[in-house]
């Protein structure tokens, strides 16, 4: 009877250590997956969909990089005029520069070789000289080519995508070795300056956004003007200041609303620019040109977060083709006014100038 009693109890014990490893593997199992819940819950609300997703994918796929090729792109004259065209429109140097707080154009001696700036962190833009020491003269054209497009640096590296690869994505081959070629063309410059560190969970986003290209990337047809603005439009990035998402998330193309800061912290809202009567219905070719060459839309200023300093450098025909390609959007309706105080907007979500009257 005793020996029965304490096999029983030896039994009770067993069962109940076996029950507590298994609840504790249960809980090292499940910490992880809440902490990975939790933080693509916070990654999706401070910065969105997009953001969330790619967090998601770079914590479970990593990141997608091709490998490296041996091309050369052969230096010609053209190239280096085409190149220094699509830098200018591109606003690379606005960011790869010091730049004047007042025009934000590139300062004297700095062009190109980089900075860095404190946004929601210490951002730090590479430079892209020639300097074999603290820029770019080491680097092969594909490492400049797969960082332009494709967002993977020259030492493998995610790039943030405060880098607008994903748009550059669309430039097409030719045009992306007119680029390194005229980078390889402009003066080298010493400026040394640190890799960019990211905390954990923004290293994880990081790495969802870069996407390879496997196949070659054609030039649009260029006499078909709305296809010409598309592929110019993509370069110039606009509508990463100009796109509103309503409050499900549902992208508005070109609606306007989102705050934007300029280098000075001032914040003013992305215009509509969409054919509606609250965006630029009035428009012709000859306004939408004058504004984009002075900055000035009649006796209006535009907020200086918008860099028409860079976009003035497109030509006549390239700024209608642009011109053409917004035409084909559909009219949104969303009044967003800088001039009236900041108040809710029922169509965006976002608090800006006129807001309340939407």
């Amino acid at each position: 009877m005793i020996s029965n009693t304490v096999r029983l109890r030896t039994m009770l014990r067993q069962l109940s250590m076996s029950r507590r490893w298994k609840l504790a593997i249960a809980v090292v199992l499940l910490v992880p997956v809440l902490v990975f819940a939790a933080g693509t819950a916070v990654i999706y609300h401070l910065l969105g969909r997009q953001y969330a997703s790619s967090f998601v994918r770079g914590a479970l796929l990593g990141m997608q990089a091709r490998p490296l090729t041996n091309r050369k792109f052969e230096a010609t004259p053209a190239r280096i005029e085409r190149g220094a065209y699509l830098v200018s429109v591109a606003r690379c140097f606005g960011c790869h520069s010091e730049t004047d707080r007042e025009t934000d154009l590139p300062l004297p001696g700095t062009v190109g070789a980089g900075t860095t700036r404190e946004l929601a962190m210490r951002i730090v833009y590479p430079n892209i000289t020639p300097d074999a020491e603290a820029g770019a003269g080491t680097w092969t054209d594909d490492m400049l080519a797969r960082a332009i497009r494709e967002g993977v640096g020259h030492d493998g590296r995610p790039l943030v995508p405060i880098m607008p690869y994903e748009k550059f994505r669309y430039i097409s081959d030719e045009d992306v070795a007119s680029i390194v070629v005229y980078l390889r063309s402009i003066s080298p410059v010493r400026n040394a300056l640190p890799n960019m560190t990211l905390p954990l969970p923004f290293k994880l986003v990081a790495k969802g956004f870069p996407r390879s290209l496997r196949s070659p990337v054609p030039s649009p047809d260029w006499s078909d003007p709305v296809k010409r603005g598309e592929y110019l439009a993509h370069l110039a990035n606009c509508d990463n200041c100009h796109d509103a998402t309503d409050r499900g998330g549902r992208r508005l193309p070109y609606a306007g609303g989102q705050m934007i800061s300029d280098k000075g912290n001032k914040k003013a809202a992305a215009a509509n620019i969409t054919p509606d009567p609250s965006g630029i219905s009035y428009y012709d070719e000859a306004l939408f040109t004058q504004v984009m060459r002075t900055g000035h839309v009649g006796a209006r200023e535009l907020a200086a977060a918008m860099p028409w300093r860079y976009f003035r450098n497109f030509t006549d025909d390239d700024l209608k083709s642009i011109f053409a390609y917004l035409k084909t959007f559909k009219p949104i309706k969303h009044r967003v006014d800088n001039t009236e105080p900041p108040t809710y907007c029922r169509v965006c979500g976002e608090r800006h100038g006129g807001g309340e009257l939407n």
